[in-house]
């Protein structure tokens, strides 16, 4: 069955390329994601663990997190379209607070602290 399957971040570095189209005999999400870790190099351990998707990467069918469907067991069907997203690490302490001249630190949508006690 012909299955669009499309990468971001490190795995698309590892694959190649963003999409691709693959024809796999495959009956689950599971499935092709075992072709995948087969076929890609970069890709082998990097998706499954212990008989389930890593912690921290996602697998979207068709749009839907597989984790809030049957996990691996989620069946595919023909041109459908698989997304994987590697664990995204990153973010900045000071893109969430700011140090005020008064010595105060703000917090996005949380009220002013610090500074003396009056």
């Amino acid at each position: 069955m012909p299955f669009q399957l499309r990468f971001f971040a490190t795995f698309r570095e590892a694959v190649g390329t963003k999409t691709i189209t693959r024809e796999y005999d495959a009956e689950t999400v599971g499935d092709v994601l075992v072709a995948l870790e087969d076929e890609f190099e970069g890709l082998a351990g990097e998706i499954l663990e212990d008989g389930g998707v890593r912690p921290q990467v996602n697998v979207l069918l068709n749009g839907r997190d597989v984790e809030h469907e049957q996990g691996i067991d989620t069946p595919i069907e023909p041109d459908d379209t698989l997304s994987v997203f590697p664990p995204v690490a990153g973010g900045s302490s000071a893109s969430r607070s700011t140090v005020l001249d008064s010595g105060k630190s703000t917090v996005a949508g949380e009220p002013e602290t610090g500074g003396s006690a009056s």
